[in-house]
């Protein structure tokens, strides 16, 4: 079995830009690219769903929303240590 390939979000975006700017079909696309007609039909339907630039983020990339988040929980943890003290 072989591992899991990991495309780029510019990989990603410039497959979609081959359907959606170029016109090619999403199955021609997908040929020349050398990758499944039904990823590449996923990763049009996400980069349309997404509405505020945060598609294919990557791994451990976090949203801004959940980044603050984050940067709130870790501040109310050292007031608390303070406040111990």
């Amino acid at each position: 079995m072989e591992p899991r390939k990991h495309y780029t979000k510019e990989f990603k975006l410039d497959a979609i830009s081959l359907v959606l700017d170029q016109g090619l079909t999403i199955a021609e696309a997908a040929r020349n690219l050398e990758i499944r007609a039904n990823m590449l039909g996923r990763w049009i339907r996400e980069s349309q769903a997404d509405t505020n630039g945060q598609a294919f983020r990557g791994n451990g990339k976090l949203t801004p929303e959940q980044e603050e988040i984050r940067r709130l929980k870790l501040e109310n943890k050292q007031l608390k240590l303070e406040r111990q003290i």
